[in-house]
């Protein structure tokens, strides 16, 4: 027999045992300590003086309360007569001297509360007052041959013995077995997060009654899962995160999340010491690519094109670097086709030849007005039985990205522009079974104040919730919902930049995603894609458009170019009385010729007839 291989197996076969056995007896061993330091600390010398004191007195009052009761005996032998004067006299002096004895004793009682017995000794007179009285009974009542009796002297010896057993293993610092794979912070947080160090010092922060198992490493950090008992819920639990991280003693930029487990008495504590996407390379883009990926579990996130979507990220949180993937690839095909609304124009200016490009409010609003001409027009073309119309070069998905969201809703504000914000509506709400899917993105995701940054018509029809880092809490409940605290929607606690919740559905989890970063310089390195506008998207011969020739200057120098204006007067010139005629001879949307025929009526250049009839300001010869 190898001895030093038997004596090692032993050894560790042993220790792992009272490893195991070290948690379930760490409450029993805290309580002691904790009784046995407070009965320490209040046996000061003051209170020792006190109750010395109290004794005597007590001592004094009970031998005067005897003396009275002997008088009170002797005078009541000495007379039959209740009423006599000796008789008298000694009962009131017992009553006295009983009603001091009384309150020397209540003093007594208070003061050996506030100098209590040490806990060895509390223990030992427990034992002695169970071990002889019982002992002498069962001696008495035994029979000298009956080999079976149970003496009670035993039995509080090997109580003892248990005691003295449950103190050791519960102060015993257990081996804890980390993972090799640890970082030293790591291998700090899982000592930490250890059963034996939690319950020891679990108290003092106000969390007793939690009980960690050991944590796990997995590819997204330290996982451990927690037994609540008495008073404590998960929600309880959450509550207490910065004194559940000053017991970990965590840095406080480290991500922890505390969630339900599995059953109601469980809570789960993640500390993210690590990234299920490190080492993945996410920058640039190619068709294809994922949007990010998930650093809990490592796989690559695709967000679907055609979902209405809201993204949200305050200034600084990678908003533009990761949408500008979803632009492209909601470019790229052949039936596809991108529309930029950007009132602050930096991002349309990127995306100028693959995307039609709205910054001014004109601009705005005859864009706005073509989608909805066009959804309208479409929805008349979804077949009995589906839900959308199909796709295709002639009828491509147009994906309207609106960047920022707060400007938009303030241009639609000044007079003239209200029907930008009530065509988005209308897009928001009827155009998926169209293919016109509107992606809003905004800094500030609020719906009241001064400046929203989401309209709630909208934001009602939204399906797929994105956000990076923003301010508050309150910023993270209006873009993932009113449970987003509780189902640990937490944007506020996210890093920046890049890095995203997406919450999907009712089963997505609230998993951290590293996104693409996909700069300026990328998008415009990107090649040409067709750009979408009304009159190019309708089918070939379904509208005659009349064309006048054009005039060749005779002066020699180029004409400028005509403006909305002038081709809507010009067709008027040339015949067109209605808006409709106007709208087939310009090819200009319904909403622009409206409005330029306002205005050239109050300029005088158009007036109208008694039957509503379009014509020129001149009557012409």
């Amino acid at each position: 027999m190898d001895w030093k291989q038997a004596w090692s197996t032993t050894t560790n076969t042993t220790n792992a045992a009272l490893d195991a056995l070290a948690p379930m007896c760490a409450p029993f061993a805290a309580w002691w300590d904790r009784e046995a330091e407070r009965r320490a600390q209040m046996r000061t010398p003051e209170n020792l003086k006190a109750l010395m004191a109290a004794q005597r007195e007590h001592n004094s009052a009970r031998s005067t309360a005897a003396m009275a009761r002997s008088q009170r005996s002797a005078a009541r032998k000495a007379s039959n007569n209740p009423l006599s004067a000796d008789r008298r006299a000694a009962r009131t002096a017992h009553k006295a001297a009983r009603q001091h004895h009384s309150q020397a004793r209540t003093v007594l009682k208070a003061a050996r509360k506030n100098y209590p017995a040490t806990l060895a000794a509390r223990a030992v007179q427990a034992h002695a007052a169970h071990t002889v009285p019982s002992g002498l009974a069962t001696w008495l009542m035994s029979d000298a041959a009956h080999s079976l009796t149970l003496w009670p002297v035993s039995v509080s010896a090997g109580l003892i013995g248990l005691n003295a057993a449950g103190l050791w293993l519960g102060r015993r610092q257990p081996s804890v077995r980390l993972d090799d794979g640890m970082t030293a912070e790591e291998r700090r947080l899982a000592s930490r997060l250890d059963p034996s160090f939690w319950v020891q010092n679990a108290d003092a922060r106000g969390l007793s009654g939690t009980v960690p198992t050991p944590a796990k490493l997995t590819p997204a950090g330290l996982v451990s899962h927690v037994r609540l008992d008495g008073r404590w819920t998960p929600k309880t639990f959450r509550a207490k995160s910065d004194e559940i991280r000053a017991l970990l003693g965590a840095r406080t930029d480290l991500r922890m999340e505390i969630t339900s487990g599995s059953h109601g008495d469980r809570a789960t504590i993640t500390l993210r010491t690590r990234s299920a996407a490190d080492g993945i390379d996410l920058s640039g883009w190619e068709p294809g690519a994922p949007w990010g990926v998930d650093t809990v579990t490592g796989e690559p996130v695709m967000v679907p094109l055609g979902r209405r979507m809201l993204i949200a990220g305050t200034s600084g949180s990678g908003k533009s670097w990761s949408t500008r993937a979803l632009l492209a690839e909601g470019s790229e095909a052949e039936d596809h086709r991108l529309v930029v609304i950007d009132p602050k124009r930096v991002e349309a200016l990127n995306w100028e030849h693959r995307s039609r490009t709205a910054i001014t409010p004109d601009e705005v609003l005859d864009v706005s007005d073509e989608l909805v001409a066009e959804m309208h027009e479409r929805l008349q073309l979804v077949p009995r039985g589906q839900d959308v119309i199909q796709i295709s070069p002639e009828r491509p998905r147009i994906t309207v990205f609106v960047d920022e969201g707060a400007e938009m809703i303030a241009m639609s504000k000044v007079k003239g522009y209200g029907r930008i914000i009530e065509n988005l509506r209308t897009i928001a709400r009827m155009a998926r079974a169209a293919e016109i899917i509107l992606i809003w993105a905004t800094q500030k995701p609020t719906m009241s104040g001064d400046s929203p940054g989401i309209d709630p018509q909208i934001a009602a029809q939204i399906t797929y919730r994105a956000a990076l880092a923003v301010s508050t809490s309150g910023e993270s409940r209006v873009v993932f919902g009113d449970d987003a605290a509780e189902k640990g929607w937490a944007a506020q606690d996210l890093p920046m930049p890049g890095v995203a919740l997406l919450r999907s559905g009712p089963k997505a989890k609230p998993h951290p995603i590293n996104t693409r970063a996909f700069s300026p310089a990328d998008v415009i390195a990107l090649p040409d894609r067709p750009i979408w506008h009304r009159a190019s998207s309708r089918p070939t011969g379904s509208t005659l458009h009349l064309v006048k020739e054009p005039t060749t200057p005779t002066d020699g120098t180029a004409s400028a170019p005509a403006t909305n204006r002038d081709r809507v007067l010009q067709a008027v010139q040339d015949g067109a009385r209605t808006l409709r005629d106007i709208t087939d001879r310009t090819g200009i949307n319904k909403g622009t010729v409206s409005r330029e025929i306002k205005a050239l009526t109050a300029a005088g250049a158009l007036r109208k007839s008694d039957d509503g009839m379009l014509l020129p300001g001149r009557e012409v010869a």
